[in-house]
């Protein structure tokens, strides 16, 4: 009895405190949470590239973030950095997130416009891999896909990246990210 009223003591504080995330299950991406980091060379046209990579991936209200930052070095130029944040909510189909990327008119988040000229985002887990894709329509109305199937490994993530346009592969890159 008394390890019941503990635990209901417990409960009733964390949920007071708002700590109730703390207790939730997140869902098959929790898996997924924490800090990764690794590097990549690739070849383009003749010219290697050096990428430095991070990752971030933590829960949030009704979902997950993943976060990462890319650092491009190419022989000769200054370091390109280039980072992204994108939150992810529940939708009715099971294991597929969509973006919530701007607020709209009632301070509810929701994806960005493709047609507007934004990517389209959003998010699938199968098992031990988390894919987000982004899909951007161009200016002559075809489209790019950004492919990024991120799969847990022991020591962290094996990261698989491509670029598509009209169907035509553009980039393929594959990293791994070692979990801080």
């Amino acid at each position: 009895m008394r390890e019941l009223r503990n635990n209901f003591i417990i409960v009733a504080l964390a949920s007071i405190l708002g700590w109730s995330s703390v207790f939730a299950d997140h869902g098959p991406f929790q898996n997924f949470f924490g800090d990764y980091i690794g590097e990549t060379a690739y070849e383009v046209d003749g010219v290697e590239y050096k990428r430095d990579l991070s990752a971030s991936i933590s829960p949030v209200e009704d979902g997950f973030n993943v976060a990462w930052k890319t650092t491009t070095h190419k022989p000769g130029s200054k370091p390109k950095e280039k980072s992204y944040s994108i939150d992810f909510v529940s939708t009715d189909r099971e294991h597929v997130y969509s973006s919530a990327m701007k607020a709209d008119l009632f301070g509810g988040r929701e994806a960005l416009d493709p047609m507007q000229g934004d990517p389209y985002v959003w998010a699938k887990v199968s098992e031990d891999v988390l894919t987000v894709y982004a899909l951007l329509v161009t200016d002559d109305g075809g489209y790019e896909m950004l492919v990024y199937k991120r799969t847990l490994t022991v020591d962290g993530l094996d990261l698989e990246f491509t670029r598509l346009r009209d169907n035509e592969p553009l980039r393929e890159i594959n990293a791994k990210l070692i979990k801080r």
